[in-house]
């Protein structure tokens, strides 16, 4: 078992929100919510600000704006994102060769397996290193959580927000989790929350006390060994380098329920083009063909169809999933639709796929490369200005789009460099002069900066070299708390638990 805590845990400050408040300089220190912006839309991210007015991630967006309506409420910009989390990746795998991404602003790193930490002091010096590198190649902050195991340095991470370092002493492990919330440990959801806090447990602590054995008889064989152990603060995995993709899926939300068939079966068709379209990315192909619908009182379906070899042929997917829909009783309404492929492989056997109907035109070529997810495609003259999305105006420069309707586009002129905020106009929708722009970047660097920046961030840090001789032995390290109060909701990404 590792005793230095040299496992380090990652997770940016409000990544999505943060993003937008450094690139858009009227909206730093305001409250900014990112996410869906229609009737059925939800929050991805809110920014601390917004979190003042118990605005988190995962909350249905008519009930963050009832809470907050003065906030900044934007559509996500994913590649503006991924691009930022790309530069993050690339300095934690300076560090360390295993790295273990769990999404855009979230990662393992086992600093020991890079000889960039083997105690607690030379831990300590690194992910302080990687803040400040963090800092200087993106301009936002991230928490670093440091210790020997991946819950307890996740959990360290946690306490550590926003911007700061916390790193846990070998040895005091049981007396920091004790206290804690059974929702603490990984694999405790809400529901074997409420069992447990049922049978009176409610602390880490108590699940300690009640014992292996019953812990077996409340929630199963499997998950009661772990629970015990982690209980223990006995958590063995490993950071894992590479995660196998299992799926490729894509899937539309509807502000209001589909009730024509006809419109289902396109949506699906459309659906499945895009599904190709990833999957055709990441260079795979698949052999399972899966449609999943919910229907308008919130029930779920799913039906899935193995073919008989991996293709990445759109016709045969859609012709698939066209199939799955045939089974299917959509007569009340649809609310959602998702099409995926799974049995993943990196080959393709076309000659196995008589089904698929000949000379077809393949519609990956046809789909507009700048649509939105789960968007609606638009006919030219309907020009869409999601808020918060970057445009061009030949006579003003670059700016967001702050909002649109009724025939007009309001647009605030601003960069990331702005030492204030820029100033506001309003144009009508199809102005030929204003254009869809990229995102500019937060930190402008040149060519010479990003040489001797690149050569400062992954070379070998002097001071964080394994010294010749035994390590001195443990050092006391000390922490940087929170400056804010951490809830469990306030976590981004999908799902029930969202993140900062």
């Amino acid at each position: 078992m590792r005793t230095a805590p040299t496992i380090l845990h990652l997770d940016m400050d409000a990544f999505f929100a943060s993003a937008e408040q450094a690139s858009k300089p009227s909206l730093r220190g305001k409250a900014v919510v990112v996410g869906g912006l229609g009737p059925r839309g939800v929050v991805a991210t809110a920014s601390y600000e917004a979190r003042v007015f118990g605005v988190n991630s995962a909350m249905p967006m008519a009930q963050a704006r009832r809470l907050a309506p003065n906030a900044a409420y934007l559509v996500p910009r994913f590649g503006f994102y991924r691009s930022i989390s790309e530069q993050v990746m690339a300095l934690l795998r300076a560090l360390s060769p295993l790295v273990e991404p769990l999404s855009l602003d979230e990662a393992f790193v086992d600093l020991e397996a890079g000889e960039a930490a083997w105690d607690a002091e030379s831990a300590r010096r690194a992910g302080e290193r990687l803040r400040a590198d963090i800092r200087a190649v993106t301009g936002l902050t991230g928490s670093v959580g440091l210790a020997a195991s991946k819950m307890l340095a996740k959990i360290a991470s946690e306490r550590a927000k926003p911007d700061g370092l916390v790193l846990i002493e070998p040895g005091s492990e049981r007396a920091l989790l004790g206290p804690l919330s059974v929702r603490t440990l990984p694999g405790v959801g809400p529901a074997t929350g409420d069992h447990l806090r049922r049978a009176g447990i409610t602390t880490v602590d108590e699940i300690a006390e009640a014992g292996e054995d019953e812990l077996v008889r409340l929630v199963g064989k499997a998950h009661g060994h772990a629970l015990y152990a982690m209980a223990l603060a006995h958590d063995e995995r490993p950071v894992v380098a590479e995660r196998e993709t299992k799926s490729v899926s894509v899937e539309d939300t509807y502000d209001v329920d589909i009730h024509d068939r006809i419109r289902v079966g396109l949506e699906v068709q459309r659906l499945a083009d895009r599904c190709v379209r990833r999957l055709r990315g990441a260079g795979l192909s698949g052999r399972t063909i899966v449609l999943k619908v919910r229907r308008y009182d919130f029930s779920t379906l799913t039906r899935s169809e193995t073919l008989r070899g991996p293709t990445d042929d759109p016709g045969v997917v859609r012709e698939a999933a066209a199939r799955l829909l045939d089974s299917v009783d959509t007569t009340g309404g649809v609310r959602l639709l998702g099409v995926g492929v799974s049995g993943l492989a990196d080959y393709t056997q076309e000659d196995l796929f008589a089904q698929a109907a000949g000379g077809q035109v393949d519609l990956l070529e046809e789909e507009h490369p700048e649509e939105e997810e789960g968007g609606e495609r638009q006919a030219p003259v309907e020009r869409r200005w999601p808020a918060g999305h970057d445009v061009r105006h030949s006579g003003f420069g670059h700016g967001w789009v702050q909002g649109s309707g009724l025939g007009r586009v309001t647009v605030r002129f601003e960069t990331p460099e702005d030492a204030g905020p820029g100033r506001v106009r309003t144009f009508r929708t199809d102005d030929p002069e204003l254009e869809p722009a990229e995102p500019l970047p937060l930190v402008k660097r040149d060519a010479g900066e990003l040489a001797a920046a690149s050569g400062q961030l992954v070379a070998p840090h002097p001071e964080n070299r394994r010294p010749a001789g035994p390590s001195a032995g443990s050092v006391q390290v000390s922490s940087e708390p929170a400056s804010l109060p951490k809830s469990r909701s306030g976590r981004e990404g999908g799902g029930a638990t969202s993140r900062p």
